[in-house]
């Protein structure tokens, strides 16, 4: 039987990358997707994600300074729908007593986070403020993430005279099994907060309006 002699350069390739610890390509793979799974953002999504298909009934629990006139969520049931659940993306429906106008889209970005509200009409078609949002500036944590609003969400309160809004930041917080909260605060004392109880999940309303 012949034996396989190699050419030196080669044999010398070999050698060096042994010494130096080379790891294949899959190892390679594993272990940057291990560091991607363990950041922050995507802890956060995971948690929602985990209560995916459920539904929670919710409370406002800070609203201040309180409200002038009409008020859209005084005395009406608020829900909140783990509805779509993608790889890169979270979709929770949020339910003002019949108003099915509101979904709170979460989308994982290269750099963290992204929330955008999507608001629909009746029939379907998209709100005159609608996807206004913002973008993580932070890890955060597992447990929160904050999204200060961004330039076209800036300019969409502009053109619509809601300056106020300019300055807004949202903000989510999960502990799995325990309780959900939606934030919206902004300079000046703005602070509105709506926590779900995660423990008791409730039977899942109609789909938001423009998903049926």
């Amino acid at each position: 039987m012949k034996t396989l002699t190699l050419p030196a350069s080669v044999l010398a390739t070999t050698l060096l990358l042994a010494a130096c610890g080379h790891q294949p390509t899959t190892a390679i793979a594993e272990s940057t997707a291990t560091k991607i799974a363990a950041s922050p953002a995507d802890d956060f999504m995971d948690r929602i994600r985990s209560h995916c298909g459920q539904a929670f009934a919710g409370r406002i629990i800070a609203d201040t300074p309180p409200p002038t006139g009409s008020d859209a969520f005084s005395g009406k049931a608020l829900v909140m729908h783990v509805r779509g659940c993608e790889a890169n993306e979270l979709r929770v429906p949020f339910h003002v007593g019949e108003d099915r106008s509101r979904t709170w889209i979460l989308t994982r970005t290269a750099s963290g986070l992204r929330l955008k509200h999507d608001h629909r009409h009746q029939d379907g078609t998209p709100d005159d403020s609608t996807m206004y949002g913002g973008d993580t500036r932070s890890s955060g944590s597992a447990l929160r993430q904050e999204f200060p609003v961004d330039a076209d969400s800036i300019a969409q309160f502009e053109a619509s005279g809601r300056t106020a809004s300019t300055t807004n930041t949202w903000a989510m917080e999960i502990e799995p099994g325990q309780r959900f909260l939606y934030e919206l605060s902004r300079p000046g004392g703005r602070l509105f907060q709506v926590e779900f109880d995660l423990g008791k999940p409730i039977n899942p309303p109609p789909a938001p309006w423009g998903h049926e």
